[in-house]
């Protein structure tokens, strides 16, 4: 998620949400009403399949995402409802005013066009591109061109696959279509017949221009470097927008890209001239006139490209040879009906499968390519580079976004392009020594929080990409973890402490976003289990246990006794203050949403906080009400929560888990301009609806394990490279039947409510038998719960429900030490302190017995010398178990001594 405005995180007003689908039923579990409605229900015979959609082009609505619930346009998808090509990098689309939203550039409220501009980067929170909007007029040139809007309403707009349509009704009625290449684009703009129709090229007017600033009338530009625009004879205008600065709120930076353009007519035009405007002199558009007495339409055809002038020629010369704009639509909609004909779903109302092709369009759009057709490109260095023959180099990578479930689904459906991907990303590694975290254009603008390039690319290795280096990958991962850089400027210091002190200074930290510690480290810990993940897959054994270990940092931050992931202070206490619904720490969300990202061993933790029934309670509370902007509830429109509704797998609940994903599904994704429950964050929160309406999520980053929900549909079939297939039959599908009841794996009973890549990426059957009502037998069982990974971790965790003590010079003071066991079997726990110089501190008993995932405790005995001097000292007390030491975990006592009298 990136900011979209001043404050630093987001919330927004979800839809209203009824987690009881079934009579009787509330989140907390099932009601007296229920009762019968536990009963599994008999299954529903087998019959033949509803025909499978044939073009799923057709279904696609791309105003979804282009409004919000609430009325805010910070909360909807910002989507682009404009045509593009599956990650092109030309993205046009019009661009809305005065609401202009960032990224997508459109509002679906607004009735007032400032153009359309020639690239997006669909869901983004911030302002970026939008780059040289067009604004079709009629009459006389508005004294400030810049600032030229005309009226549209939306009874006369029509938004398809590959192609956009809209008439404004005033100042003139004038009819502009949009279609799409790959890196070029086409526009028909159909005029009223008039001497005067003109078109105004914005150059000036990408998203990052801030149009008013403390009341000024006129805009200023604080993120636009410089502008060119050159008019060559009377069909052509050529220049540059260098733009930059993605999501940055401070003062004036650098640029992250220059776009080059170049644009064609059919018709001449007349006059031609220039209005000033843009940074440092530069122009700030062109205002061109056409005669359209006789030819009423005038169609342009434009390149763009990131590297060069002549390079947006020749993409444009090579991609669109003629004037025929139907022929160009076809090409996207063929395109577009093979990638998403990689899912063919059958059955489901038409309104479902929109929602679902539309998820997955989005999900499909980013990364775009960056590369020319003769594969030139700008890299992170500035320098111009080239791919290899076959390959092209990608750009734009929403990292704390999309390691979440975009890119596992575009590796499963696309593993080529995904390898391209990859490669992109090590190509930019070599050139800048950084994997890239939030890289915009060729630019890294350190976005977010994390290391998040570990998850993408062993996300991508696991669900089916191998065509990029795998060796330098986890070379560059291992580098990019283990040296001094700006993408993990806290790692030294996390090193150095096994957590990120909260009350360290943050130049400690260097650059970068390293803010907010405990969800910094967290995201450390999940990129240290990807490296871990992807090294074993290599059989890199060592790396594995490395960084498997590294990973179990999450045990310093997890506090045993509130049951919450917490900010910790150097001198290893607690940080004081503490609430669940504290933000404080944490980007973009609080405690209670944080304290489930531990994805690689969430078995340890649910053991950590009370075993099953207790984090079934605690996923009970989150879920009780995502309606609300609470800080206790799971906020199911932000990255962090993506996850909580399927945990319930981890505990013997799938039920639940089917029942809080369909609520979300029912009521945050519907067929309208509404349909997205906040940003979508380049494809992120789209490619989650479709991981769910199959029935299953990609939980653990850098692995290929699948938890399972329940599918929408009566019939799913995904096509994998070589011709296999994953099919999902939906038994009794129904938008208010999520139940399973029972689930066969290619014609057996398949109990446990995951899946392993190894047992569908050569291709699989699943059945599931769905009903209205809930079954608590089927995946209950304590070895059905999702695999937990915990190589290295301490098996004790201690703490002090009272973590500081008073003492008198030459008296002494006692404290208990709790300690929670985290496995599953019998454990003897032995603790010892470590007391500075004028302290002594002895614990009993020397062994503490704990039963599997059970508790026990022991007493602190700490006693003042008669000399020691008054004031404060931190006593550490660790615990550790197994017969050779292992792993151990420590709490710190705070020991004030005052004078004996």
């Amino acid at each position: 998620m990136q900011l979209p405005r001043g404050g630093r995180g987001r919330r927004c007003l979800l839809p209203a949400v009824t987690l009881a689908l079934a009579a009787g039923l509330t989140a907390a579990g099932p009601g007296p009403a229920a009762t019968a409605a536990l009963t599994p229900a008999p299954a529903v015979p087998a019959g033949p399949p509803p025909p499978a959609v044939t073009a799923p082009a057709s279904l696609v609505n791309p105003l979804i995402g282009t409004a919000s619930a609430d009325g805010m346009p910070a909360d909807s998808g910002h989507t682009n409802p404009g045509p593009d090509m599956p990650f092109g990098m030309i993205q046009m689309g019009p661009d809305t005013w005065p609401k202009r939203v960032n990224g997508g550039g459109y509002w679906y409220d607004s009735s007032q066009l400032l153009g359309f501009s020639l690239d997006r980067l669909s869901g983004a929170g911030c302002p970026v591109y939008g780059d040289v909007p067009i604004l079709p007029m009629v009459g006389a040139i508005p004294s400030h061109p810049a600032d030229a809007t005309a009226d549209f309403t939306h009874a006369s707009e029509t938004a398809r696959t590959g192609y956009y349509k809209v008439t404004t009704t005033s100042p003139a009625a004038v009819t502009t279509q949009l279609t799409t290449a790959a890196r070029s684009g086409m526009a028909k703009f159909t005029f009223p017949r008039s001497t005067r129709s003109r078109l105004l090229l914005k150059v000036a007017g990408s998203q990052q221009k801030l149009a008013t600033v403390h009341g000024q009338t006129r805009p200023r530009y604080r993120k636009i470097f410089g502008t060119s625009a050159q008019v060559v004879g009377t069909h052509e205008v050529t220049g540059s927008v260098t733009a930059g600065d993605f999501c940055s709120t401070g003062a004036d930076g650098h640029p992250n890209y220059t776009l080059h353009f170049d644009i064609r007519f059919d018709h001449k035009f007349t006059a031609s001239g220039t209005w000033p405007g843009g940074p440092s002199g530069d122009p700030g558009g062109v205002i061109l006139t056409f005669d359209t007495t006789r030819q009423q339409a005038v169609t342009a055809k434009v390149g763009i490209s990131y590297t060069s002038a002549a390079n947006a020629a020749l993409n444009l010369n090579s991609e669109i040879h003629g004037w025929d704009f139907g022929a160009v639509r076809a090409a996207s909609t063929t395109a577009w009906n093979q990638l998403l004909g990689r899912i063919r779903l059958s059955g489901g109302s038409q309104s479902r499968q929109a929602a679902f092709y539309t998820a997955l369009y989005h999900a499909l759009l980013d990364p775009h390519v960056y590369s020319d057709v003769n594969g030139q490109y700008t890299g992170m260095d500035g320098r111009a580079h080239s791919t290899a023959p076959g390959h092209a180099q990608y750009a734009d990578y929403s990292g704390w976004d999309i390691y979440r479930s975009q890119v596992q689904l575009l590796a499963l459906l696309a593993p080529d392009r995904a390898s391209d991907i990859i490669e992109s990303m090590l190509n930019d590694y070599a050139q800048d020594g950084m994997l890239p975290k939030w890289a915009q254009g060729n630019s890294e603008s350190y976005e977010m929080s994390g290391d998040p390039a570990d998850a993408i690319i062993a996300d991508a290795y696991a669900f089916g990409a191998r065509g990029f280096d795998t060796r330098k990958a986890l070379t560059d991962m291992i580098a990019e973890a283990t040296q001094p850089n700006n993408i993990r400027p806290g790692q030294a210091v996390l090193d150095q402490y096994g957590y990120l002190p909260s009350d360290l200074p943050a130049a400690l930290f260097g650059c970068c976003s390293a803010s907010n510690p405990v969800s910094t480290q967290l995201e450390y810990d999940t990129a240290d289990y990807a490296i871990a993940a992807f090294a074993r897959a290599l059989h890199d054994q060592s790396a594995y246990t490395r960084f498997a270990t590294r990973a179990q940092n999450w045990q310093n931050v997890f506090n045993p006794g509130t049951g919450y992931v917490q900010g910790k202070l150097a001198n290893g206490q607690w940080a004081p203050g503490f609430s669940p619904g504290t933000g404080h720490g944490f980007v973009e969300g609080t405690s209670a949403e944080y304290t489930p990202m531990v994805p690689f061993d969430l078995g340890a933790e649910i053991a950590a906080r009370g075993g099953r029934p207790a984090w079934q309670d605690y996923l009970d509370d989150l879920l009780s009400d995502i309606t609300r902007p609470g800080p206790t509830n799971a906020q199911l429109n932000n990255e962090p929560s993506m996850v909580i509704p399927w945990e319930y797998d981890y505990v013997g609940a799938p039920w639940k888990t089917q029942q809080a994903v369909r609520a979300a599904q029912n009521d945050l994704y519907p067929d309208t301009p509404a349909g997205e429950p906040g940003n979508d964050d380049l494809g992120t929160f789209s490619a989650w609806l479709v991981w769910s309406e199959l029935g299953l999520y990609p939980a653990t980053p850098g692995t290929g394990t699948l938890v399972i929900g329940s599918p929408v549909f009566p019939r799913a079939v995904i096509r994998l490279a070589g011709g296999r297939a994953i099919t999902i039959n939906g038994r009794g599908a129904a938008d208010n039947a999520p139940y399973v009841q029972s689930l066969r794996l290619n014609g057996k009973p398949w109990p446990k409510t995951y899946l392993t890549s190894g047992q569908y990426r050569r291709g699989a059957t699943l059945t599931f038998d769905l009903a209205a009502g809930p079954s608590t037998s089927w995946g209950s069982a304590p070895d059905a719960a999702p695999p937990s990974d915990g190589t290295g971790a301490a098996p004790v965790l201690p703490y002090l429900p009272a973590q500081q003590v008073n003492v008198k010079a030459g008296r002494s003071a006692t404290v208990t030490l709790k300690a929670r066991s985290i496995t599953p079997r019998r454990l003897t726990a032995r603790p010892s302190a470590a007391a500075p110089a004028g302290i002594t501190a002895s614990v009993t008993p020397a062994a503490v017995k704990l039963a599997p995932a059970g508790q026990g405790q022991a007493t602190v005995t700490v006693t003042a010398a008669a000399g020691a001097a008054p004031g404060s000292y931190a006593v550490p007390i660790t615990m550790t178990a197994g017969r050779h030491g292992g792993a151990s975990a420590t709490a710190v006592l705070a020991v004030t001594v005052r004078p004996a009298n």
